[in-house]
């Protein structure tokens, strides 16, 4: 994987997920994907391209059949991408854990921003009725 932003781009988009998510499971074929998901082989091929390219997924040829499987370790460093990235406290370096005193300060302190912005929310929602 290039950059983490690409990741996060490539896996923006919904049927790339759903692909994922399937793969989860056990490694597949275009054939058995396009069928799950209800879209087209060629569709299937140019999201596992798309995939493959970005390291998220890893192909095998069996006889005539390519299957396709998981790159569990690009799939890891992604989601350690994303956990640097939540504000929440519930996680950080994978080198050190937060105390639980700093995770119980750092979810008090996201709900309370979203107390505030939910009161936001609310006064602009009563703005509108009025």
């Amino acid at each position: 994987m290039r950059q983490p932003a690409e990741a996060f781009k490539i896996l923006g988009v919904d049927k790339r997920l759903k692909i994922i998510e399937n793969l989860k499971r056990a490694p597949m074929t275009v054939n058995a994907l396009a069928e799950v998901l209800g879209i087209t082989q060629s569709a299937v091929s140019q999201h596992l391209r798309i995939l493959k390219q970005a390291g998220l997924v890893d192909d095998e040829r069996k006889g005539y059949w390519v299957y396709y499987s998981l790159n569990e370790d690009v799939l890891n460093q992604c989601k350690e991408n994303l956990m640097m990235a939540c504000s929440c406290g519930c996680c950080c370096d994978s080198d050190q854990k937060p105390a639980e005193e700093d995770k119980k300060t750092a979810l008090t302190n996201y709900k309370q921003e979203l107390e505030k912005e939910l009161r936001r929310v609310k006064s602009l929602i009563q703005k509108l009725e009025e």
